[in-house]
C-alpha cells in the first residue's frame, strides 16, 4: 500500500483519462497524479476504439491546452469537414445531393486514430512525470467522507495494491465504475445502437465515380479526408480514415427505425449496406478479406445524474454521459468535463470551498449537453430529408460555432459572472435551438425530399466560414461579449431565413413561427445554397 495519499488518482488511461492527467499537470506541475489502466501498449492501431473524428472544440483542446499540436499535424490526418451524400438506394454518388466544402475550412480538425493518438499520449504523460500505470485492474473504491482521502484497491503485476487519493476521477469509460457504483446513469431518451467495422486499406471514395463535374467540385480532389455520411431513413454511414491507412465503417440508426438485429453481426451489415447503401457495399465486399475488427453497441446514448462532486470526485467522457458520434461531440465534452475538473481541483488547491463551484460548473455542463441532446433526440427521420437535413446541419453548426465553441475558445467556461452576464443571451439561444428543431420536423412532416444532383457548398455562404475562420480570435470580455450577441442574432436571422425557405413551398408551416420572422436585417444567404 501507498501510505502518502496522492492528489489524484484517475481511474482509466485511455483518451479521457489521459488528457485530464496531462491537462492537470499542465496547470499544476508539481501535482501527483496516478493513472490506473487495465490496457498494456503498445494498442493496435486501426482496431481500437470508436471516435475516431473530432471537431473544433476537441481539435483546439488536444492541439493547444494540451500541447499536442505537433503530433496531430504529423501523424493523424487534417480532416476535410464533414459530407453528406442522400445516397440511399442508389449506386452513384455523383446523382445526388451532396453536403460539404469545396475547400478546407480554416480552422483545423482531425481525424484521429485512436491506438496511435492513445500510445503517444500514454509515453507523453510518462515523459511528463505522471505516474501511468497500465495492466492493472480495479478492483473497487470507497470515497472518503469529509476531508478523508478516498481508498482505491487495484490488481496489477505486483499484486493487491491500495491507493490514497485527495481526487478521485472516473475516466473508465463505459465500464462506468463509479457511475454505477453511485447508480447515476440516467435514460435521456435518445435510443439508437452502432455497429462500426474497419477495413485495413484506404476507401478512396474520390474515385467511385466517373462524372467530371463531382470529381472537380472539389479542391484538392480529397472527399475521403472528410467524414463522409451516407445518409438514408432513420440511419446514417460513416466513412472515416485513418492515419494507418485502414477505414473505419460505422452504421448508426435509430432503434425503432433500422432495429440492431439487422446488422449487429459483418454479414448482416454487409447485407444492410447492399440493400440501403450499395455504393458503399460494393467497396467494402471487395475487401471482405481485410476486415480488422467489427463491433457494436445498444443504446449507445446515456445520461448521468451527477459529474461534479464537492466531496473531490468527478466522473469524465463515456464514464459520465454520453450523447451521440454524429457531430463528433464525445472528444469536446471530454475536452469541457476535464477543463471543469481542472479548475475544481485548482480552487481545491488554494483552499477555497469546492460546493458552490462544483454546483455551476454542474449545471453548465448538464445545460451544453441538454442543448447538444436535442440535436439527436428524435431527429434520426431527418436524414433522409434533402430538403431539411441540409438547413439543420448548417443550423446546428451555427449554434455550435456561435455560442459553445465562444466560450470554450476564450476560456470562459468556468467565468461564472461573465456566463451570468450573458445569461439572457445563451438563454435566448438554447430556447431557439429548440423551437428550430421542432421546426425541422415540423418541415419534414410535408417535405417533398427532393433530391437533386448538385451539391451544397457551405463555403458559399460567407458568414458560415468567417464564424469558423475567426474561431480562434482573443477576445476581452466587452467583445466577446459583442460577438456572442451578434452570433445570437444571426442564428434569429439564420431561423427567418430559413422559415422562410420552408414557407416558400409549405404556406402553412407560418403558424406558431410568426414570431421569428419578426427581426429586421438581411437574411443570411441559403437560398443559393439550396436548388
Amino acid at each position: 500500500m501507498d501510505h502518502k495519499p496522492h492528489d489524484a488518482v484517475i481511474l482509466g488511461g485511455g483518451l479521457a483519462g489521459l488528457s485530464l492527467a496531462m491537462q492537470l499537470k499542465r496547470e499544476y506541475p508539481d501535482m501527483d497524479i496516478v493513472v490506473l489502466e487495465r490496457h498494456t501498449r503498445p494498442l493496435p492501431e486501426a482496431a481500437f476504439k470508436v471516435g475516431e473524428s473530432t471537431v473544433e472544440i476537441a481539435a483546439h483542446y488536444f492541439a493547444d491546452t494540451l500541447g499536442l499540436h505537433e503530433h496531430l499535424e504529423t501523424e493523424q490526418i487534417r480532416k476535410f469537414g464533414f459530407r453528406f451524400f442522400f445516397s440511399d438506394g442508389k449506386d452513384d454518388l455523383a446523382d445526388v445531393t451532396e453536403l460539404g466544402v469545396s475547400a478546407v475550412l480554416p480552422t483545423p480538425s482531425y481525424q484521429i486514430d485512436r491506438g496511435i493518438l492513445e500510445n503517444f499520449m500514454g509515453d507523453e504523460a510518462l515523459r511528463r512525470g505522471i505516474d501511468f500505470r497500465e495492466g492493472v485492474t480495479v478492483r473497487g473504491f470507497d470515497i472518503g467522507s469529509g476531508d478523508e482521502p478516498h481508498t482505491i484497491r487495484f490488481k496489477g503485476a505486483e499484486g493487491d495494491t491500495e491507493l490514497k487519493a485527495r481526487w478521485l476521477l472516473d475516466a473508465s469509460g463505459r465500464a462506468g465504475l463509479m457511475r454505477r457504483k453511485l447508480d447515476l446513469t440516467r435514460d435521456n431518451g435518445h435510443h439508437a445502437n452502432a455497429v462500426w467495422f474497419r477495413i485495413n486499406e484506404r476507401l478512396a471514395i474520390d474515385g467511385w465515380c466517373d462524372d467530371a463535374e463531382w470529381k472537380d467540385r472539389c479542391h484538392p480532389p480529397e472527399r475521403w479526408r472528410s467524414t463522409n455520411h451516407l445518409v438514408g431513413p432513420g440511419y446514417w454511414v460513416w466513412l472515416i480514415p485513418l492515419a494507418s491507412g485502414a477505414h473505419s465503417v460505422g452504421i448508426v440508426a435509430d432503434a425503432k427505425i433500422q432495429p440492431l438485429e439487422s446488422m449487429n453481426t459483418f454479414d448482416k451489415a454487409l447485407a444492410w449496406l447492399w440493400e440501403h447503401q450499395p455504393v458503399l457495399a460494393k467497396q467494402v465486399d471487395a475487401r471482405k478479406d481485410k476486415l480488422l475488427d467489427f463491433a457494436f453497441f445498444r443504446n449507445f446514448s446515456y445520461g448521468c445524474s451527477r459529474m461534479f462532486s464537492p466531496d473531490r470526485w468527478a466522473l469524465t467522457g463515456e464514464a459520465g454521459a454520453f450523447l451521440d458520434p454524429f457531430y463528433s461531440p464525445g472528444s469536446d465534452f471530454i475536452a469541457i468535463t476535464n477543463t471543469y475538473i481542472t479548475q475544481l481541483v485548482g480552487i481545491d488547491r488554494r483552499g477555497e470551498a469546492l460546493a458552490s463551484r462544483a454546483r455551476l460548473f454542474e449545471r453548465l455542463f448538464f445545460s451544453f449537453y441538454d442543448s447538444t441532446l436535442r440535436m439527436y433526440r428524435g431527429q434520426y427521420n431527418l436524414f433522409d430529408d434533402p430538403e431539411v437535413l441540409p438547413i439543420k446541419v448548417i443550423w446546428d453548426y451555427a449554434y455550435y460555432w456561435g455560442v459553445l465553441c465562444q466560450i470554450v475558445f476564450q476560456n470562459r467556461l468556468g467565468d461564472a459572472e461573465f456566463i451570468a452576464h450573458m445569461g439572457p443571451e445563451l438563454t435566448g439561444s438554447a430556447e431557439l435551438n429548440i423551437e428550430m428543431q421542432g421546426f425541422f420536423q415540423r418541415w419534414h412532416a410535408v417535405s417533398g425530399k427532393r433530391n437533386h444532383k448538385h451539391m451544397m457548398d457551405q463555403r458559399d455562404l460567407t458568414w458560415f466560414a468567417d464564424m469558423n475562420r475567426t474561431l480562434h480570435d482573443v477576445l476581452d470580455d466587452e467583445s466577446l461579449a459583442a460577438r456572442l450577441r451578434n452570433n445570437v442574432r444571426m442564428m434569429r436571422l439564420l431561423a427567418a431565413g430559413s422559415i422562410e425557405r420552408a414557407i416558400a413551398d409549405h404556406p402553412e408551416l407560418i403558424e406558431g413561427y410568426e414570431h421569428l420572422l419578426d427581426i429586421e436585417g438581411t437574411r443570411t444567404k441559403l437560398f443559393d445554397l439550396v436548388a
